[in-house]
């Protein structure tokens, strides 16, 4: 029987993440399948990712996240050298807005839900959504507004979007027990952490289920060892 869905441990750049160890962590673990999220790095620094990534013989990144900084030649790289089949990209009025250069890709990019839901104008552009279900519910749990359409909860938005739009690939992070505040969050308190402390911290995924696409990304600043066992986990409550 095929799989329905394929979990992706994730190489992410944030400042809190390792990245360079984990490569080291792919060898030691024969990790030949990743999503990538080099969404903190600027070109240098991402030409010496992408040069320790090609030392692992048959590497595949199915996912990629894309920066805005970007261009046809970084992606067609993705393409030929890692077999990269789906970005996702930021929606528009952002702190880092997307140019329309990005259209030639439109089949194979979908737009991520932030603070912001992707309009419909946006996602006729592009192939569809690319879910991050922590952002969804962390307003959920905060009982946010969408902020381009104030009078409609986030959560409708997403169900209706989710009605005309096809889920090409999704982030899946953590969403805390317990709500952090302080001034770096948006609403000066946040649920979802790109970092777990104990897996039951992934169990929001079990209702949301019925919206995950083939490519469940984890875009997770955890070693790759503790991804490991992330994705054993998720895997137990998306087939249970």
């Amino acid at each position: 029987m095929e799989n329905k869905h394929e979990i992706l441990l994730g190489l992410t750049t944030t400042p809190s993440s390792d990245w360079r160890g984990k490569v080291e962590e792919m060898k030691k673990f024969g990790i030949k399948k990743i999503a990538l999220f080099p969404t903190f790095l600027k070109i240098e620094e991402r030409k010496e990712l992408y040069k320790l990534l090609e030392d692992i013989e048959d590497l595949e990144i199915p996912h990629v996240h894309l920066r805005n900084d970007m261009d046809s030649n970084e992606i067609e790289y993705f393409k030929n050298r890692f077999k990269s089949q789906v970005f996702n990209i930021h929606p528009a009025n952002n702190k880092y807005s997307f140019s329309d250069d990005f259209l030639k890709y439109s089949s194979q990019t979908y737009v991520e839900n932030l603070i912001m839901i992707p309009t419909d104008e946006e996602l006729r552009k592009y192939a569809g959504l690319c879910i991050d279900f922590s952002h969804w519910e962390n307003n959920v749990r905060l009982n946010n507004n969408d902020w381009n359409n104030s009078s409609a909860k986030y959560n409708d938005v997403m169900i209706d979007r989710l009605k005309g739009y096809l889920v090409g690939c999704c982030h899946v992070s953590a969403v805390l027990n317990e709500v952090r505040t302080g001034t770096d969050f948006p609403e000066g308190r946040q649920y979802d952490s790109h970092t777990f402390n104990e897996l039951d911290e992934l169990d929001y995924i079990g209702q949301y289920r019925q919206y995950l696409p083939y490519y469940i990304s984890l875009e997770l600043e955890n070693s790759f060892e503790e991804q490991l066992k992330a994705k054993q986990y998720l895997e137990g409550i998306i087939n249970n």
